[in-house]
Parts: structure tokens; sequence; C-alpha cells
């Protein structure tokens, strides 16, 4: 699930404050794994949260939780007491950061990014896909195939329509947003096909809109991060091009839901395990699946992938996972870094016009696929 929020304004990217952090290497340089716990004076305006931290996170950081009070204001019924459609009608976080926004006169951003829709064939079916090109006059550019969240039930591209931006702005890379089919209506793996059959429309096409084919990763956020992940996997098997690189950002990675974040933030917002498990009955055909490797990534076979960062949040039952994912792919011989990001939730991600975290985070990834693409 996500977001995908309206972010820094165009150029304040480049403005953003050291961080204070710790970064350890485990043992190679292959895996970088840095704790962010401290983000300095980024310019921001502060917005300040109404009340106590909630109990279920005592140690959120006052921005997030400002944003997490936003969103339980308007009153929407839980998630899992709703059907999947009655569900996609429900506030998300953008909104809740959207209207933050306009209530401490925060401006939006302005991205220097052109934008196009384009459907696609895949199997049974089309899929749409949002297309971000820099307007900066280039003959070609890397591209970042992107998958957005939501459990692969609920959210759409215009939820994510900040993340894809950001990337497109601030890496100077085209964007291509999959509007892969959510479930119930297409059980798995339809999602997951879908999200491979994109990118191998991108590869083939690359020329068409502007991509240089021979820079092209992959990005996505929850369950757009485990299509991400799975899309390079098939790629390998299939014996088709590698993506350059993979970002994913607290990644669906496993089908434990008795970790030790799953424990520790079974009550966290705006992603619960109540919700967790409600997405999970709505995309499997039977429960039985979450042990196959495309859902349960830390069971996969991971050897040959690209270099891949995968970003964690502190208070969200995805985070061990999104960890231990890390761990395996670096004992697959990958080169991984991770972060993880102290006193924000699921879905941060994005939140850079009202979270620091959230901007440090939106530096760091397009600093990772810049690298990538040799930039």
């Amino acid at each position: 699930m996500k977001t995908g929020i309206l972010t820094i304004a165009a150029g304040a990217a480049l403005l953003l404050s050291a961080c204070q952090s710790k970064t350890t290497t485990n043992g190679t340089d292959s895996t970088v794994v840095t704790t962010e716990s401290t983000v300095t004076d980024t310019g921001m305006k502060a917005i300040k949260p109404a009340g106590p931290a909630p109990a279920w996170a005592p140690s959120i950081k006052p921005e997030m939780q400002a944003v997490i009070e936003k969103l339980a204001s308007y009153g929407d019924k839980p998630i899992p007491e709703l059907s999947a459609q009655q569900a996609r009608k429900n506030h998300t976080p953008t909104d809740a950061v959207m209207d933050l926004m306009a209530e401490n006169g925060i401006a939006k951003p302005v991205f220097n990014v052109d934008t196009m829709g384009k459907d696609i064939a895949v199997a049974g079916g089309m899929v749409h896909v949002r297309i971000y090109t820099p307007k900066t006059g280039k003959a070609a550019y890397p591209v970042i195939v992107y998958y957005h969240g939501g459990g692969f039930v609920i959210a759409n591209l215009d939820v994510y329509d900040a993340s894809a931006n950001v990337l497109a702005h601030h890496t100077e890379a085209i964007v291509v947003s999959v509007a892969y089919r959510l479930a119930p209506e297409n059980k798995f793996p339809t999602a997951h096909n879908d999200a491979y059959t994109a990118y191998e429309w991108v590869v083939n096409n690359a020329a068409s809109i502007k991509g240089d084919a021979k820079k092209i990763a992959v990005a996505g956020e929850s369950a757009g991060g485990n299509l991400a992940i799975n899309t390079a996997i098939k790629a390998r098997d299939k014996g088709f091009m590698l993506p350059t690189a993979i970002l994913a950002v607290y990644p669906v990675a496993g089908s434990d839901m008795n970790t030790p974040s799953y424990l520790k933030n079974a009550a966290a917002k705006p992603l619960d395990k109540p919700m967790m498990m409600w997405f999970v009955k709505n995309y499997l055909n039977n429960m039985g699946e979450g042990k196959d490797p495309r859902i349960n990534l830390i069971a996969a076979n991971l050897k040959g992938l690209p270099m891949t960062t995968i970003i964690t949040a502190e208070i969200d039952p995805l985070q061990s996972e999104g960890m231990m994912l890390a761990d395996k792919l670096k004992a697959a011989g990958v080169t991984v870094d991770l972060k993880n990001y102290d006193g924000v939730t699921h879905e941060f991600f994005g939140m850079g016009a009202v979270v620091p975290q959230a901007m440090d985070a939106e530096k760091y990834a397009v600093s990772q696929l810049k690298k990538a693409f040799g930039m």
C-alpha cells in the first residue's frame, strides 16, 4: 500500500541537508546497511501533531504523526471491514499530505516533466501506463519502470503520481508507471504477469518513448516493490535483458506475519496486520500461495540480480522482511544497499513536502538510481 505523495518543490531536493546516520558494512563491500537516525535542518516548514504520540508508535516523528492524525480525521471505515471496491474509495495518506500542505500554506511542487498515457497489450487484456518524460530536450533518457503499491488490491497511478514525478524530475529519467490489474477481480499471479509484460514492452519499445534501451531500471513501493524484484527474477529466468537496477521501497517480501516487525507494529497505521491479511486474502487464490516464491521473496532464487536498493521504515509490519530480503540478496552475491528510516511508517516515501525523513529517502533513491545509470 502506498501514498505516493506530493513532495518538495522542483529543485528543493538539491537543498537537502546532510543527515546524521550510522553506516555499517557487513563483512564485504557488497552490502551497505544504513540506519537513519536524524535528519537535520531541511528548510521545511515544521508541521506539528495535535496530540501525544500513539501507543503503537512512541518513537514516531512529529511530522509523520501529523499525517497519521489527518488520515484518521476523515473517519473512514477500516479497510478490512470493506470490499475492495469500497476500500478504493477511502481517503489515502496522499489526501492527508495534500490537506496538510493546503492548511499550512505549503506550495505544490512543480516538476519539469511531461506525461502521456498509453495502453499496452497483456495476456487477457490491456494495461494502462503513464509515461513521465523530463522536459530537458535530450535525445534519449534512462528509463525507470515503476510499480505502485496498494497490496495488489487498491490504489492507482494518481495516488502514486508524485513518486513517479519525483523520480523522473530528479533522476532525469523517463518513468513508466504501470497500472497493473488489481485483485480480487484479477487474482494471483495477474499483477506479477502484467508487471513483467510491461517491462518487456518498455525494453522492446524504449526508442519510441525516447528511452535508452541499455539503461532500464525497475522500481516500486510495497506490493510494487515485490513486483519490481519479481520482474528482474523473471527476466533472468527467461534470458531476457536484466534491469540495470532495482529500487524496492518497503517491499512485500515474505509470508510470515509473526516476524519481529509484525509483532511490534501489528496495530500500526496506515498499514497494520489485519490490513495485510485482507490484501493477501483478496489477491491469492488460496492461502497456500503465500509460500510461492513470487510472494515469499526471501525464499526465492535471488542469484544474478542487478544492484538493488531497499528502503524500510521502522514503524511498519514489513520492516523485518525487507531487511531479511537484503540479507538473502547479499548471500546470493547481489550488491545491496539497505537504508532504514526511524520514526516513520509504511507509506512515508513520497511525503517529502512535510516529512523530513521522506525528503531524505527520495534523495537517496534518486542518488542510487543515478549511480546505477552512470549519471
